[in-house]
């Protein structure tokens, strides 16, 4: 069988896709069968469609998220000996690993961990706040106009690109050169022919944790655009028609009929975009590495655990349970909205 296993020649590899075929086959055909048959009772049926995701789910999302849980209060340090000094064995400090809350009132208490809190609140205030806004504003614009298809593709484009393929564009644009050589980074350049100094705007702190979100802004603006376009053409049009009969035009029309109606969109825009900037790695790990004060919460989790050698253990650990539990009530909320948003229609 081992030609089977470790398939060499061009014919072996044939024969052994010719078998993978079978057995898929056979595995389908077994199931189609399976729910044919009326004598089968419903519930084996339904065990045998939800055990195996339930398998799946509880191997690979219950079990690492409660030993995430129990590792966040894990900590590793060294072991003392009654004369106050460390215990060597072999020429090494002995550790021994003990359990407390010392991980949590280190995120709290120390400066480097409370502006990681800090950088990741401002993403998720500000970049909800900017991409939604600036997306009603330009679907409002651009609805019904000539270019329309044209001007939303410009915008949902940067949807297509991946975080990190953003990232390494924005870094293009934010690049920096001495005052007096030529920049070869867009937003230099333009400071430069309006006179100013060049500004190395990813080391500019605390502004260059505001020049990263600005990323995720134009990345998630098409999201905003996309769905708050749909809501807006959903508003009944005999609505916008009574509204101007009674002298409603422009932004009053706008402010008191268009975004009250399109209220239960706006709310599931927001709440998915706050929970895709609770996750913000990429673009902080492609841009500066959580360098110059610019790491959140999802970044440092990365470094602390595979970067400082802590193992899954520990601090860790800790700030992944803390980014779990934030993120939850957006999540339920996000939920509540999307229900009442389909139930409206």
């Amino acid at each position: 069988m081992d030609w089977f296993m470790s398939p060499t020649s061009a014919g072996e590899k044939l024969l052994v896709m010719v078998v993978a075929i079978l057995i898929f086959v056979a595995i389908v055909g077994i199931i189609l069968w399976a729910i044919d048959r009326p004598k089968i009772p419903n519930w084996v049926v339904v065990v045998g469609f939800l055990g195996p995701v339930t398998i799946a789910l509880a191997g690979g999302l219950l079990y690492p998220a409660v030993g995430t849980v129990i590792r966040s209060f894990q900590k590793i340090q060294n072991v003392i000996g009654p004369d106050g000094k460390r215990i060597l064995v072999n020429g090494k400090v002995t550790t021994e690993k003990v359990f407390g809350f010392d991980n949590y009132s280190r995120i709290f208490t120390e400066d480097g961990f409370q502006r990681v809190l800090l950088n990741t609140v401002a993403w998720v205030i500000l970049v909800p706040l900017l991409a939604t806004s600036f997306g009603l504003i330009y679907a409002v614009l651009v609805d019904r106009t000539r270019f329309e298809k044209a001007a939303k593709a410009l915008v949902f484009l940067p949807m297509a690109i991946s975080m990190v393929g953003a990232s390494i564009i924005w870094k293009f644009v934010y690049d920096y050169r001495q005052a007096g050589t030529t920049q070869t980074g867009l937003a230099n350049q333009l400071l430069v022919w309006l006179g100013l100094e060049p500004v190395q705007f990813l080391q500019a702190d605390p502004w260059n944790t505001l020049f990263l979100i600005i990323v995720m802004v134009w990345i998630q603006a098409g999201f905003a655009m996309t769905v708050l376009s749909a809501a807006i053409k959903a508003v009944p049009d005999d609505i916008i028609e009574a509204a101007q009969l009674d002298g409603a035009t422009g932004l009053k029309l706008f402010m008191r009929v268009t975004v009250p109606s399109i209220r239960p969109s706006v709310v599931v825009v927001l709440t998915t975009i706050a929970m895709g900037s609770l996750k913000a790695f990429d673009v902080v790990r492609t841009m500066t590495g959580g360098n110059f004060n610019t790491s959140v919460v999802a970044n440092e989790f990365y470094t602390q655990t595979f970067r400082q050698g802590d193992a899954g253990q520990g601090i860790g650990a800790a700030l992944a349970v803390i980014l779990f539990i934030i993120i939850i009530p957006v999540i339920m909320y996000n939920v509540r909205q999307m229900r009442l948003s389909e139930e409206m229609r």
